[in-house]
């Protein structure tokens, strides 16, 4: 039998052995498009199974792209930019220029002005020594703003292949599934999901010209909060809409919690504006900073969830911050930040080892 690749994450397809990569029940192969038994499950079931692959796998693959002469479309998630980085991206995709495309602006409020973002977008690329020939926003799932994608696509690649990049969970495929028509090649069978790492190897996508769209693994990124809850929280950790700032009057010695995720003590000085963006689902609860640490050990998976009630979360990681900017935002990688109003603040945040915490100016006036 001649190879065969599963047309949902491009792993290839084996029929011996269920707890394997790839594998499909030989009645699978009768079907057009062939899928592993991984894939058929997602789509129909929405369940995920854990992979074997790791990132050093996934950044393994994206090297051979230094090899080639192809654009490298490099897809971030705007409500996680912090934690949509892949380390070392340069040095993985050799001199090919990139092209910076920021995902789910759907989720910032309105009000958002869109030159900020990309401003933003492009210092933060600077800092990790990138340097894009251009920067757009879009949002895949809602279909905003993929015809500019497209054709600046179609511009900067000049009759080159294109490979589309990113971490985990920043859209790829649904994003790639939606280009195929813009593009000109047929239909798509790419395995998308709300849950990370859905494409396991290049997938090959044919254009009108003779050149292809890749879609390439998404890189696990561990520092993400996905990778700390289930299935379950993670729907309710991960806004699907527009998020809505959720304005908190703290005076000092006072603590929000985010869930049982992620904290934040407010030091002082006086009566401060405290802004939460996060998923609507996502509970806060509000408590003196004295009783914070009991509160938590008594009611974390309870009145503290998610993660519900028997996780087992990495110990917290306490961050000192003082605000030198007018506003700034604590930034919890994957699950969103809270603005601080006015400068000279002190704050601590908490989070479980390993989910990133970082301080930046605030992306969001008002």
């Amino acid at each position: 039998m001649s190879e065969l690749y599963c047309a949902g994450c491009g792993v290839k397809i084996q029929t011996t052995d269920p707890d394997k990569l790839g594998y499909a029940p030989s009645s699978a192969l009768q079907h057009e498009p062939i899928v592993c038994q991984r894939c058929f499950r997602l789509t129909h079931y929405n369940e995920i199974q854990d992979v074997s692959l790791n990132g050093d796998d996934f950044l393994n693959m994206l090297s051979r792209i230094a090899q080639e002469d192809a654009l490298v479309v490099y897809l971030v998630d705007l409500f996680d930019i912090a934690g949509s980085w892949v380390s070392g991206l340069q040095r993985f995709v050799g001199h090919n220029p990139i092209l910076l495309v920021g995902n789910k602006h759907d989720l910032f409020p309105k009000s958002t002005n869109p030159n900020k973002l990309t401003n933003w977008m492009r210092r933060s690329a600077h800092e990790q020594g990138l340097k894009p020939v251009d920067v757009l926003l879009m949002s895949a799932g809602k279909n905003h703003g993929l015809d500019e994608i497209a054709s600046n696509i179609d511009y900067y690649r000049k009759g080159r292949d294109v490979y589309v990049v990113g971490v985990t969970n920043v859209g790829k495929s649904t994003f790639i599934n939606h280009l195929i028509s813009n593009l000109g090649s047929g239909d798509s069978a790419i395995t998308t999901s709300r849950f990370p790492g859905t494409t396991l190897d290049f997938i090959e996508i044919p254009l009108d010209d003779g050149r292809s769209l890749y879609d390439t693994p998404g890189v696990v990124n561990d520092h993400q909060v996905a990778h700390f809850v289930d299935a379950r929280d993670y729907k309710i950790v991960m806004p699907l809409k527009e998020v809505k700032p959720k304005v908190y009057q703290l005076n000092e010695k006072q603590t929000l919690f985010l869930g049982g995720i992620a904290r934040i003590d407010y030091i002082g000085p006086g009566r401060r504006s405290l802004i939460v963006y996060c998923a609507g689902s996502l509970p806060i609860h509000r408590t003196k900073t004295e009783q914070a640490d009991d509160l938590y050990e008594r009611q974390f998976g309870r009145l503290l969830a998610p993660p519900g009630e028997g996780t087992e979360l990495p110990s917290m990681t306490r961050y000192d911050f003082r605000t030198d900017d007018f506003d700034s935002d604590v930034v919890f990688s994957g699950l969103g930040w809270i603005t601080i109003k006015g400068k000279g603040a002190r704050v601590s945040a908490y989070a479980p080892k390993g989910i990133g915490v970082s301080l930046r100016a605030s992306i969001i006036k008002g």
